[in-house]
């Protein structure tokens, strides 16, 4: 079977009488619509390579000056064009590349800011954003190589990091019917699903991009390890400084929500700049992008919490440590660090409705004096004041600025008292030589317990700050009096004291509520009687129940803590999620949002 070929035109030949030369046999460049952005030189440039092309052939047909004719040929051009763009992606797609993997680690830190409040930041919270940060980049790793493989694209790359974008942009928005389905579960569940509803897609998303642009970029086979390693090595410097930043100076400066609509909106912007021209997919993200510029500059529909002396929320502080928040309800003031409270006070008055403080009032009777003592973990001062007015030294430490600067400004804490340390407890106790009659440890919160406060290493170091006739004193929260904590407490403060004995002050004893425990190498016995107490909700109640109470532990009920095995983390998970319960039951009812 023949087939009809047409004559064949050779370069220079005519065809139907015209000449047909080799540049008119070339497609006519223009520029690619959909990323006219990445173009260089600009359509600007083209017109004056244009104007220029056209003197040089009038100055040519008349004699003139010679030009190099080749440097403004179409040809050059064009190359020069395909030059300038393929720079122009590089430079996107490592720009792309560094904004991605600094919103990783951003997004992994300010991920416990989010849920601390609710859940507190204990171990578990760490283990599991850390776990599903891995496990989403592990997943966004495999199937953005898939992808990339199938069809490379800078639309799908700028319309994965436009995804990423906006879930980010949306977490403040989803934080709350999130922690609402995720809180019957228990406390290490909880933070996990938690963890994985707010931050797993997006995380994953960005966990796509790298193996993305390393299939953009690499322009062939020879170059791909050096074009991967390139990639690989400015996205985790970006997450470095991303990481120092965001903890550093960000958080405590900026706001947690703000830098969450902060990183989607930059996400955003990167994706619709690498669409241009695409006016559909421009749309999709502008409208986000419209909604995320309100929030952060005009507040309209925003779930970024602020505080409202209507709603009973005086405060909402997020310091380098937590997220703080200060509450009236019922002529009385509440400091919630991350969710726990802290300090409860008579705002007549500033007495303390917390019965532990009263309980350590017990520790005067040990004396016949007042002398000097520290105090570690200031919270409202309350325990400050009450140690103050009759007369003790008081040196003071407290890990979180922000707590001293709220206890002054709002718990009626005077400039005047006491000096405070900013540093950590056992820090202080390393640093400084000074010895005191009784050392306070209040450091202890329901959420969490430092562990590295109450090991068998810290207890030796706190002694060696007591004077001989000194005494440890200790709060600590425990749901019943035979609760693990207390007990490993008890029997690891005996590795060290020659006394300890715990005054409980919950009843009955099953239930949650604090317990304090007195610590000494001398008898801990009263130089005053206890006055009786007039009703059962009084300070002097609260003080003779402790001490009608008060039990030792035998050795070998408890384990012994240690800086190399303490699992106070594991122990404190039931403290933690009985604590929060009924605290977010009791402000629910009252109508104060208080996460």
């Amino acid at each position: 079977m023949s087939r009809r070929c047409g004559p064949r035109t050779a370069r220079g030949s005519t065809r139907r009488g015209r000449s047909v030369s080799a540049s008119a046999t070339k497609k006519k460049f223009t520029p690619d619509k959909a990323h006219s952005f990445l173009v260089w030189p600009s359509p600007e440039t083209e017109r004056v390579f244009s104007l220029a092309r056209m003197r040089i052939n009038v100055s040519v047909a008349s004699g003139g000056d010679s030009y190099d004719k080749d440097f403004f040929s179409e040809t050059n051009w064009q190359e020069m064009n395909r030059t300038g763009r393929k720079r122009m992606v590089n430079l996107y797609i490592y720009l792309t590349v560094i904004v991605s993997g600094a919103s990783v680690l951003a997004i992994e830190l300010l991920g416990t800011r989010i849920i601390a409040p609710f859940y507190g930041a204990s171990l578990y919270l760490w283990s599991a954003l850390i776990s599903v940060t891995l496990a989403a980049l592990s997943v966004g790793y495999a199937i953005g190589g898939r992808w990339a493989d199938r069809g490379p694209t800078l639309v799908r790359f700028c319309t994965i990091v436009g995804l990423a974008g906006l879930w980010i942009a949306l977490i403040p928005w989803l934080k709350g019917p999130a922690l609402g389905i995720t809180q019957a579960l228990g406390l290490r569940a909880a933070v996990l699903v938690t963890a994985t509803v707010l931050f797993f897609p997006p995380l994953a998303l960005l966990g796509m991009i790298s193996p993305y642009a390393i299939r953009l970029k690499a322009a062939s086979l020879d170059v791909v390890g050096t074009t991967a390693g390139n990639l690989y090595a400015v996205s985790t410097v970006a997450s470095v400084v991303a990481a120092l930043l965001t903890g550093f100076f960000l958080i405590p400066h900026v706001g947690v929500y703000r830098l969450v609509f902060s990183i989607g909106l930059v996400l955003i912007i990167t994706a619709i700049v690498g669409l241009y021209g695409y006016r559909r997919l421009v749309a999709l993200f502008g409208l986000p992008l419209a909604l995320i510029l309100a929030v952060l500059f005009m507040g309209a529909a925003s779930p970024v919490e602020s505080a409202d002396p209507d709603d009973g929320i005086l405060a909402i502080v997020p310091s380098e440590y937590a997220e703080i928040r200060v509450v009236d309800y019922d002529s009385t003031r509440y400091m919630l660090i991350d969710g726990g409270a802290h300090t409860i006070a008579d705002v007549a008055t500033w007495e303390s409705y917390l019965p532990y403080v009263n309980v350590l009032d017990i520790a005067k009777r040990f004396f016949t004096e007042p002398g000097n003592m520290l105090l570690v973990g200031v919270g409202g001062g309350s325990v400050i004041k009450s140690f103050a007015r009759d007369g003790w030294r008081v040196d003071a430490v407290e890990i979180d600025p922000a707590v001293t600067q709220i206890a002054r400004k709002y718990f009626d804490l005077s400039d005047d008292d006491p000096k405070i340390y900013t540093m950590d407890g056992r820090r202080f106790l390393i640093t400084h030589q000074d010895r005191y009659r009784l050392i306070i440890m209040d450091a202890f919160g329901s959420s969490s317990i430092p562990f590295h406060l109450v090991t068998k290493e810290s207890f030796a170091l706190i002694k060696s700050h007591l004077s001989e006739d000194g005494v440890l004193a200790m709060n600590v929260e425990a749901v019943g009096w035979d609760d693990p904590i207390v007990r490993a407490l008890a029997v690891t403060a005996e590795q060290v004291f020659a006394h300890v004995t715990v005054l409980p002050i919950a009843e009955p004893p099953n239930q949650l509520g604090n317990l304090v425990l007195f610590a000494s190498d001398r008898e801990l016995t009263l130089t005053k009687d206890l006055p009786v107490p007039g009703y059962r909700f009084s300070a002097a109640y609260d003080r003779a129940h402790a001490w009608d109470n008060r039990f030792e532990v035998k050795p070998g009920d408890g384990q012994v803590l240690t800086d190399d095995l303490n699992p106070i983390d594991v122990w404190s998970e039931r403290v933690n999620l009985v604590a929060r319960r009924q605290l977010h039951a009791f402000f629910k009812k009252a109508g104060i949002p208080t996460w």
